[in-house]
């Protein structure tokens, strides 16, 4: 009897060390997985120069303030792994067309970590009557899942190479969708199921040879197709779009 118990002891001990093995593996390269994210691309973004706003932070939020009378709000949640700073550019040419932008930065560059980080921000800015949310890829998946709870505080979604995956058929709001014709990256089978979960009436712009990646300034992003415009041009036209919709 002593002899089986010794051995049961041995069993349990080698299952212990193998479990923990496994488990500072799994830990090790969920970590690595995490922590290989896609930075902003400084000295590109150094080049574009969109003028008429400010830009704050408010710990590790950038806010762009239009100099000229604010049309809108829009709350900003970045793509998955990518660099919050990697919007700037976006967020500054909408803010030179009078919309005030917010971008909360997320914990491992991750919307999905903190899918209620726009909670509270628009209290900071009674001024602005209409708000939006949104963002690109994950970031506007999960600010979609974010209004499902919360439509009433907002007039509109915009979604950039995004879909939902959270019902809002019948809320009331206002949907633009965004995307390139070169985009590789998004789901196309999940783009289009998610259309029976939004209301009616999308409004859907196309970007001819735009990409996943050019809605950042981040450089090149793995699987995505190649664009056929310039990283300007497609914040350009992204711009010009969503500044015509939040009217």
């Amino acid at each position: 009897m002593e002899k089986v118990k010794k051995v049961a002891i041995r069993f349990l001990i080698k299952l212990l060390i193998v479990v923990l093995v496994f488990a500072i593996i799994i830990g090790g390269a969920m970590w690595y997985y995490l922590s290989r994210n896609y930075d902003a691309d400084m000295e590109a973004i150094g080049k574009f120069n969109y003028g008429k706003h400010t830009v704050k932070e408010e710990g590790k939020t950038m806010v762009f303030v239009p100099d000229s009378d604010i049309k809108a709000g829009f709350i900003f949640y970045q793509g998955g792994k990518v660099d919050h700073v990697a919007y700037s550019p976006l967020m500054s040419a909408l803010a030179e067309k009078g919309v005030l932008c917010i971008v909360p930065s997320m914990p491992f560059d991750m919307a999905v970590f903190n899918t209620d980080a726009a909670a509270g921000l628009q209290k900071n800015y009674p001024q602005v009557e209409k708000w939006y949310i949104g963002g690109h890829s994950l970031g506007g998946a999960m600010a979609a899942s974010y209004l499902a709870e919360t439509a009433e505080e907002y007039d509109g979604l915009i979604l950039l190479g995004a879909y939902t995956t959270a019902d809002l058929s019948a809320k009331k709001l206002d949907v633009l969708a965004v995307y390139g014709t070169e985009d590789w990256v998004i789901n196309e089978k999940n783009y289009i199921a998610g259309w029976d979960l939004l209301p009616e009436g999308v409004e859907e712009h196309i970007i001819r040879g735009g990409n996943h990646a050019y809605f950042g300034t981040y450089g090149e992003q793995w699987r995505d197709g190649k664009a056929k415009i310039t990283n300007k041009q497609q914040i350009d036209q992204t711009a010009k779009a969503i500044a015509e919709f939040v009217r």
